[in-house]
């Protein structure tokens, strides 16, 4: 497998132990060409919709660009363009994952524990205005943002909820 193959399939695993332990399941697309990598589901209903959904686009970094409290990364236009706007019906969420650069960093095991090395990170486009780039955009990700366990029941709630993201 190619490096590259590695670090989308260790983006997929940080997503699944996440959406795991908070008790939701996932989907996958058969086709990618709308931008969406999976799809998060959940039955419980804690406001006024029942089943809520999400959609993910993934992707990974190893070497990530900081200023300040924000993560910036340069996505491709046409995922840009595909997150972008309030018409969705199932809302959708960009998730970057740091990596570390030394593949042998990424799992630390042993008998009392498992643990992924380092982050991920999640942003809403939904405000985010049309561009004239022609190749990327560069986004900027709150630290606060990340995609834990906790950041998703409140995601997954306010979906419930109807708030928008």
């Amino acid at each position: 497998m190619e490096l590259g193959q590695q670090k989308e399939q260790f983006s997929r695993a940080y997503v699944y132990a996440v959406t795991s332990v908070a008790g939701y399941s996932t989907s996958t697309p058969i086709v990618d060409d709308d931008s969406i990598d999976l799809g998060i589901s959940g039955r419980q209903a804690v406001g006024k919709f029942r089943s809520p959904r999400l959609e993910l686009q993934l992707k990974y970094t190893e070497n990530p660009s900081w200023s300040g409290d924000h993560l910036h990364y340069a996505l491709k236009l046409k995922n840009y363009v595909d997150l972008r706007g309030d018409d969705f019906i199932v809302p959708r969420i960009l998730v970057v994952v740091v990596v570390p650069e030394d593949l042998n960093e990424w799992v630390l095991q042993s008998e009392k524990e498992l643990t992924l090395r380092k982050c991920g990170y999640w942003l809403s486009l939904r405000e985010y205005p049309e561009t004239d780039n022609e190749t990327n955009v560069t986004v900027q990700i709150p630290r606060t943002q990340q995609f834990t366990v906790t950041s998703l029941r409140d995601l997954m709630n306010k979906i419930s909820g109807g708030s928008p993201l």
